[in-house]
């Protein structure tokens, strides 16, 4: 089994009534992108959306090649470890840790630790993990 050529990982909160500010304070860190429920975004081309569900998010660097569990575990140790914040935290949210893997071949693949995965269930985090196949033109060669 070859090795997944680059991941991407990150945490997501999401709430109707999220308040990006109240979110950082209960995990004592700050997002790497938030936003607020009706919240305007302006665009360079003019163009405007407007935010329909309010966002915490904090991200890793993605890792070439693929370290989904090494981000997991800088990301859990950037926010607070105590259980009773997060319980409160997904039980009034969409909490998630939102992963991506981007194959080289059709045959790779990756592991993710007890501990990561302790780490994660014991704070009710969803594992998210979306796997992108290699490119269709490099025949698993890169």
């Amino acid at each position: 089994m070859g090795l997944i050529r680059e991941s991407a990982a990150g945490l997501r909160i999401f709430g109707d009534e999220l308040q990006p500010a109240e979110i950082s304070r209960m995990l004592k860190c700050e997002p790497t992108q938030a936003r607020v429920k009706g919240e305007v975004i302006k665009y360079p081309s003019g163009r405007e959306r407007t935010i329909t569900c309010g966002s915490w998010l904090l991200t890793a660097k993605s890792t070439e090649p693929e370290d989904l569990d090494g981000q997991i575990k800088w990301l859990m140790a950037k926010m607070t470890d105590d259980l009773m914040v997060w319980q409160a935290l997904t039980s009034s949210y969409d909490v998630d840790m939102f992963c991506g893997a981007f194959m080289q071949s059709t045959n790779d693949g990756l592991s993710i630790s007890p501990e990561t995965m302790l780490a994660l269930g014991s704070r009710g985090i969803e594992f998210d993990l979306d796997i992108y196949g290699p490119d269709d033109d490099s025949d698993g060669d890169v």
